[in-house]
């Protein structure tokens, strides 16, 4: 029996596509009621209760006053798919020390479906508290504005970059965001040569980062390590090579640490 639809595509279930379309609308607003997603997602009101009893009783969501909230079952399977990835496992301390060191915030970002995930973040002692910062582990970023971003892309196949450049295209968050696909490329050609990448403040005004890739023993990129401050601390010397430095030696060492267990 074929799963596929006649363009080839495969097929999907529609009620666990709407299933996902409730999950997505109750962690964007926090909470919502039956009368709310039914009005917001199209739906009919018995259409919208069926699916928030369905996942209150599975777990994935739970009743407080009336409305649905995201259930902490989430965070369970996040820290069990996070406690599985080796990039997380080995990449940890290096992180923790890079903050330590440093007093910024550190990072450590994979790419999964054309976006980046914070796997860990750590705020060192002396950066500024941030909400934004402090945020960003719950959501997924656009690749091609964040230092740990512009790391992987310059790694990927071309073809790769091209795909998540098609669906995602390259929104801006300043003035400085690369917004052109030409000159993407060069970005990334430039980042290659040089082994690291920059945000000269072109996810926040005024913030920098620098991101280096990590690689396995094929070339493959599995993620990126990252530190990040306001351009004040991030100046002159320390940006272009003192840091740039501290964050590939650290990347490095995650490599060598994630290539030597592959092979124990």
């Amino acid at each position: 029996m074929s799963t596929d639809d006649e363009d080839g595509s495969p097929r999907t279930l529609k009620t666990v596509t709407v299933a996902t379309q409730v999950i997505e609308v109750v962690r964007e607003r926090g909470s919502v009621g039956v009368t709310e997603l039914a009005e917001y997602l199209d739906l009919s009101k018995s259409t919208a209760y069926i699916h928030l009893k369905t996942l209150e009783e599975n777990g994935f969501l739970v009743q407080r006053d009336g409305a649905y909230e995201i259930a902490f079952k989430f965070f369970v399977l996040g820290e069990y798919a996070r406690n599985r990835s080796p990039l997380y496992q080995y990449g940890k301390p290096e992180v923790d020390e890079l903050a330590e060191e440093t007093g910024q915030y550190t990072h450590i970002v994979t790419e999964e479906n054309g976006h980046g995930v914070n796997l860990y973040q750590v705020k060192g002692e002396t950066s500024i508290s941030d909400d934004y910062q402090s945020e960003k582990p719950q959501h997924r970023d656009h690749l091609h504005y964040t230092a740990s971003g512009k790391a992987i892309l310059a790694y990927l196949p071309r073809e790769r970059v091209e795909e998540i450049v098609d669906s995602y295209g390259l929104p801006a968050r300043t003035a400085n965001t690369i917004t052109d696909a030409d000159e993407l490329f060069a970005e990334l050609e430039a980042i290659r040569e040089r082994g690291y990448a920059y945000n000269d403040g072109e996810e926040i005004e005024g913030f920098r980062a620098i991101g280096a890739p990590i690689r396995n023993p094929k070339g493959e990129v599995l993620g990126s390590l990252s530190v990040s401050g306001p351009a004040s601390f991030m100046r002159d010397e320390r940006f272009h090579e003192e840091l740039p430095e501290r964050v590939t030696r650290a990347a490095n060492v995650v490599e060598v640490s994630l290539n030597m267990n592959s092979h124990a």
